[in-house]
């Protein structure tokens, strides 16, 4: 298969038009031309994951998270990130990053946030005009939300606490952390994955009680606890991770010839006691 159609296909489904200006998204090492015959997808190019697509012989990685984020003056094997992205490049494998573009996106990262809670009524906290439409989406039917993460209604209230044990059950993760009242009831949740304590507000602004979000900083979670709205903190690696298998999914249903896996060396580099 010509890496261009693959491109194309990604391209669909997380229009490089919805990331944001300071992202570096797209086709970042490599042919966009050649043939491939295997992809490899994760949430971070780590020299462990660029050493399993090489054994591996992939022919494109897609990693949720860019690499070359900051410009780069060398590239040589004195640092970790020059010896793998010389690897990389040496073995032709092909780099293509989504990130806030597939976090936006109408099927997106925080799209399927919402479905893992059920949520209601769901709209983006940023719309922003949809590229396959050029409408403004914030109103329109769920199935065609676009934009910064996402809010709605739960199936049924509950409290922050429960709520919390909900997303740790949910997410897997083995220890969670929260901002608020245990016992604030919760009927209303936004969510936006990865690091995106930036959306509190506009949660706070949709009617939402509590905010999920993988991490957040110690003042974001001051913020948080002034204006009184709660935070649930899973982790940067649990609000993601799952969205780059169920990317892999996609791929190999649209490219049945092809070999398309989520990395299995891949893990949260945060351990628990």
């Amino acid at each position: 298969m010509n890496s261009h159609e693959i491109i194309q296909c990604l391209e669909t489904i997380a229009p490089l038009e919805l990331a944001e200006d300071w992202d570096n998204v797209g086709l970042l090492i490599g042919d966009r031309n050649q043939d491939v015959t295997s992809i490899l997808t994760c949430l971070t190019l780590t020299p462990d994951v660029a050493a399993e697509a090489i054994e591996r012989r992939v022919g494109l990685v897609v990693s949720h998270h860019p690499i070359l984020f900051r410009a780069v003056q060398r590239i040589t094997t004195d640092t970790a990130e020059g010896r793998m992205l010389l690897d990389l490049i040496a073995a032709r494998i092909a780099v293509y990053s989504p990130h806030t573009g597939y976090d936006s996106a109408r099927d997106g990262i925080n799209r399927q946030l919402a479905e893992l809670f059920s949520l209601q009524d769901v709209r983006a906290l940023r719309p922003v005009a949809d590229p396959a439409s050029d409408e403004l989406t914030g109103d329109a039917a769920d199935t065609a939300i676009v934009g910064g993460g996402r809010f709605g209604s739960l199936p049924s209230p509950t409290t922050l606490a429960q709520l919390a044990a909900t997303v740790q059950d949910k997410l897997d993760v083995p220890g969670m952390q929260y901002v608020g009242d245990p016992e604030q009831r919760i009927d209303k949740l936004g969510v936006a994955c990865g690091s995106a304590a930036e959306f509190l507000h506009d949660a706070a602004a949709a009617g939402c009680q509590t905010l999920l979000t993988g991490e957040a900083r110690f003042h974001a979670c001051l913020e948080a606890r002034t204006i009184g709205i709660g935070m649930i903190l899973p982790g940067h690696y649990a609000t993601e991770r799952p969205a780059m298998e169920s990317l892999a999914q996609k791929l190999a249903g649209q490219f049945p010839t092809l070999c398309v896996l989520a990395s299995e060396s891949e893990s949260d580099p945060i351990r628990w006691l």
